[in-house]
């Protein structure tokens, strides 16, 4: 949309890109989301989550008006850029960045999910990647953080490779069963620390024209 150029902020590594997630990627991505390819064992997901949803077509009924309710909002305490994860062209995952208190802290976090046929390649560490690169190099945060339930072993595995330290743990909920999370914290000394040079950005200027950043 050249009317709203946030839908245009893109990042890039050598495997995949990270890509704004408009309506079009969006319908394209709703198959994975219809066929249950977001799910895994155990669940990686906190209450309440439209991921659970059993019916195909409410799942992605509750997915979609989620994200549409969420990408729309843009204010100094909270604003949220959801991208798809593309490869080869085709969108195979969701990948978000949410401001908190950003202007006054510089915090963010994040949140993702790759279609079941595409794990276990390195994908869930290249997405994370690109989007602390965005939010540290294009956007001047301080500090991001992460959190996953005790037994997602992949996603904790990601944020201890990438730097991230221990920050404690706390009780959720999944599937209305209590679980409980790791907490994860990233500071930009340490993600400095292992920036890389081959993540591109593109249109980053339209995040500094329209988010609440300073």
């Amino acid at each position: 949309m050249k009317n709203y150029p946030l839908l245009d902020v893109r990042a890039s590594t050598p495997t995949l890109e990270l890509r704004s997630a408009t309506d079009e990627l969006l319908d394209q991505l709703a198959e994975v989301v219809r066929a249950g390819k977001t799910h895994a064992e155990p669940a990686p997901y906190d209450d309440p989550m439209s991921f659970y949803e059993t019916d195909p077509d409410l799942r992605v009924a509750k997915w979609l008006r989620g994200i549409w309710r969420r990408r729309g909002t843009v204010e100094p305490d909270t604003w949220r850029l959801y991208f798809l994860v593309m490869v080869d062209g085709r969108p195979v995952g969701e990948q978000t960045l949410t401001g908190v208190n950003f202007s006054t802290l510089g915090t963010v976090t994040t949140f993702s999910w790759l279609s079941v046929d595409q794990r276990g390649q390195g994908l869930g560490h290249e997405m994370r990647a690109a989007i602390l690169h965005l939010a540290f190099d294009g956007l001047g945060a301080k500090e991001a953080s992460s959190d996953a339930f005790v037994d997602n072993r992949g996603s904790n595995a990601i944020s201890r490779g990438l730097g991230y330290q221990p920050n404690g743990s706390e009780w959720a909920t999944r599937q209305g069963e209590p679980a409980l999370l790791n907490r994860w914290r990233l500071t930009r000394d340490d993600w400095e620390q292992r920036r890389r040079d081959d993540i591109q950005l593109h249109n980053i200027e339209a995040c500094h024209a329209l988010l609440p950043l300073s």
